[in-house]
């Protein structure tokens, strides 16, 4: 029999879960009080009811319900650190090894006339912050101006080579349309441009927190040492 409810949480509950939990209540509780519990499980899609059942009928029914849940939450990334991507040798990469950095992350490409001033100053922000914990995600893209022709090997010399780039560079991707990386996907969600959220042209920049979270959004004709200040903020530095 319910003697009591214990607690409300917010959590939102799938119809499959509610349908396991009317499943149990119906087996385990008399009529009286299924008929006054089942009206707060249907009222709002943001209520766990905690039961002071008897241990062996209210385990299953919250242990299902928190297992719904955690499936729930992995499904839906809450920051940059809960993807998976490919590096230029298309090894895994788990961005969750940079929680606790500042991420400035570029769509770049080697042929275009933002290139040489863009490359450039991204050595040059890195050289100066990567010690206090500021890494750049470089990500290769051919969709503007088929500009970033080659291989992810060519990529890599050209941007090592002539700019000294020691920051990530990873697998060529795309930004926009049906096959867009989901990392951009993400990125482009949480923070949409002036004229839409698409990327419109190489070298649009985002810049994330030590948490995962994207802080803001910069145009491609943006320079990176404009916006030192809020890396510097981000990195704590005075």
């Amino acid at each position: 029999m319910l003697c009591s409810i214990s607690r409300i949480r917010s959590l939102s509950l799938s119809h499959k879960a509610l349908n396991f939990a009317s499943f149990l209540l119906s087996k385990h509780l008399p009529f009286s009080s299924r008929q006054a519990l089942l009206p707060s499980l249907h009222n709002s899609p943001v209520s766990l009811i905690s039961l002071s059942l008897r241990t062996e009928y209210s385990r299953p029914l919250l242990g299902y319900l928190r297992f719904n849940h955690s499936m729930a939450s992995q499904s839906s990334p809450q920051s940059v650190h809960d993807f998976t991507v490919k590096d230029a040798r298309e090894n895994d990469v788990d961005l969750s090894i940079y929680r606790g950095k500042v991420l400035l992350i570029v769509n770049v490409a080697s042929q275009c006339g933002l290139t040489n001033s863009n490359y450039t100053e991204l050595t040059q922000l890195y050289e100066k912050y990567r010690d206090q914990g500021l890494e750049i995600l470089a990500f290769p893209c051919n969709q503007f101006g088929s500009q970033e022709p080659g291989s992810n090997e060519q990529i890599m010399e050209f941007a090592c080579t002539r700019f000294k780039a020691e920051y990530p560079i990873f697998d060529k991707v795309d930004v926009n349309g049906k096959n867009s990386a989901p990392i951009y996907k993400f990125l482009k969600s949480s923070k949409g441009g002036v004229f839409g959220d698409s990327i419109k042209w190489n070298f649009s920049k985002f810049l994330v927190d030590k948490d995962g979270k994207v802080v803001d959004r910069y145009a491609p004709t943006t320079s990176p040492l404009s916006i030192e200040k809020n890396v510097k903020k981000l990195l704590g530095i005075a």
